[in-house]
């Protein structure tokens, strides 16, 4: 036993940060669909299945949301309480969770789980990193905390102490985390997320309030707690801001007027409930995965429209998905900088290196080239499906949204296992995964610059 430790801590020492941390989310989505294949997980206490218990673990541990069966009905309080801990370790990052029992226990970070510690949590330099990762567990804790007890004062009446302390937390730590999972099949049937509370001021706020807080970041969290004021935020805490509230508001305005007179959406609601709703399903797509009406109710132009949303996502450093805010932000500053003939790529008298904007662009072509590639194999593995209805299971799994209009209980075999491959790619980052894949045997070479070339564009 010995000799094996020491054999694969060898071949840990020697891998890259990236090729870690994809290993890493692997062997933890496996552990957990070892315990929710075991027959205490599920109600009927009947093992559901090694591949239904694999796409579970993989939506949990990549905040997803995206379910083979309902999680109230069909999982015990034992497979429940799983889930909502892959979620947990998901949403933060294993690296973090490694760091809080290193903390614990009182061990010395040493510089490569520093390394590792920056790349999960996407930060440029490694200075105050634990400090850090100290800060994001106690923020977290805190949101988590507060969120439970301002749903509770909804559930506990509704479903007695208990239960409705239990519905507390678990819908705290999925909303925070952007994972979208619920126990509501009990209250309005099974897939129904959150439907039964749409005119619920209470549950919709701060579910939104949590989805939001999860989605922005932790750095931009601390910033502002720190600095208080927009004027002294740093540059990354503005764009992400106002990247997201501008999101956030032409996504209510859009499925608002688009939906208005629809009766199986927001048709039947009053004015306030319609407000109150499309607000609500403009935060979610941010990658939450709660609804609060039918989305398979919804018309065509709505569900293309929350496609595009769900393909940007949330914020980097943040427990949300997608090609990020500021990926699209530094890609729009671009095309401005080119169109207004700038030499630099300006914003807040701010200038965006060259680095930034080659990043932002392989993250957005391969992004895009991930969501065409399967969407043209799950229509394939699927022709059940319509072009839309795949189009959205697939960047809803790409971007670990969640939503779900094609129903992923419905799957094919094949389907179910390209959808965890394409959850699994958009948690750990498909920009990272490539990284890892090429850093393999590679030796790193002096730099060669050669002449430059012209080639003819536009």
């Amino acid at each position: 036993m010995r000799k094996i430790i020491k054999r694969l801590s060898k071949i840990i020492n020697k891998m890259e940060p990236t090729q870690i941390m994809v290993m890493g989310f692997a062997i933890v989505i496996l552990i957990g669909a070892i315990l929710l294949n075991m027959p205490i997980s599920t109600q009927n206490r009947e093992s559901i299945g090694f591949l239904d218990a694999l796409f579970t673990s993989t939506s949990a541990v990549c905040v997803t949301g995206l379910v083979a069966v309902d999680t109230s009905t069909y999982w015990s309080f034992f497979g429940q309480l799983i889930i909502i801990t892959l979620i947990q370790i998901g949403g933060l990052g294993f690296m973090t969770m490694t760091t809080l029992f290193a903390l614990i226990i009182k061990k010395k970070i040493n510089l490569k789980e520093r390394l590792l510690i920056q790349e999960s949590l996407n930060q440029i330099d490694l200075s105050g990193l634990v400090k850090l990762t100290r800060y994001i567990l106690l923020t977290t804790v805190l949101i988590e905390g507060i969120g439970a007890l301002l749903l509770s004062t909804v559930f506990i009446p509704e479903f007695g102490v208990l239960k409705g302390i239990w519905y507390s937390m678990f819908h705290a730590i999925s909303a925070f985390c952007n994972a979208g999972f619920d126990l509501m099949g009990v209250v309005s049937g099974p897939f129904s997320s959150l439907t039964h509370y749409v005119n619920n001021f209470t549950i919709t706020i701060t579910i939104s309030l949590l989805i939001i807080l999860g989605g922005i970041g932790f750095p931009v969290i601390l910033d502002v707690i720190r600095n208080k004021k927009l004027s002294k935020l740093n540059i990354h805490s503005k764009v992400v801001l106002f990247s997201t509230a501008v999101l956030i508001v032409l996504g209510m305005l859009f499925i608002l007027v688009l939906e208005y007179n629809n009766l199986n959406t927001l048709g039947q609601l009053g004015f306030g409930g319609k407000i109150l709703a499309a607000l609500f399903q403009s935060v979610t797509l941010r990658t939450a995965g709660f609804n609060t009406i039918d989305l398979a109710a919804m018309r065509e132009n709505s569900i293309f429209f929350m496609i595009i949303l769900m393909f940007i996502g949330a914020s980097p450093a943040s427990t949300g998905g997608g090609v990020k805010t500021t990926t699209i932000a530094t890609l729009i500053l671009t095309v401005k900088s080119f169109i207004l003939e700038k030499q630099d790529i300006e914003v807040c008298e701010r200038r965006i290196s060259e680095t930034t904007v080659k990043k932002s662009l392989g993250i957005f072509l391969i992004g895009t080239a991930l969501f065409l590639i399967g969407t043209i194999i799950i229509s394939i593995t699927d022709p059940g499906f319509s072009l839309l209805e795949v189009g959205f299971e697939v960047v809803s799994a790409i971007a670990t949204v969640g939503l779900s209009i094609g129903g992923s209980p419905n799957l094919s075999v094949l389907g179910k296992i390209f959808i965890m491959l394409f959850m699994f790619m958009g948690r750990v980052g498909s920009l990272t995964i490539f990284m890892a894949l090429a850093s393999r045997g590679t030796k790193k070479n002096p730099p060669i610059r050669y002449p430059e070339g012209k080639i003819i564009v536009g």
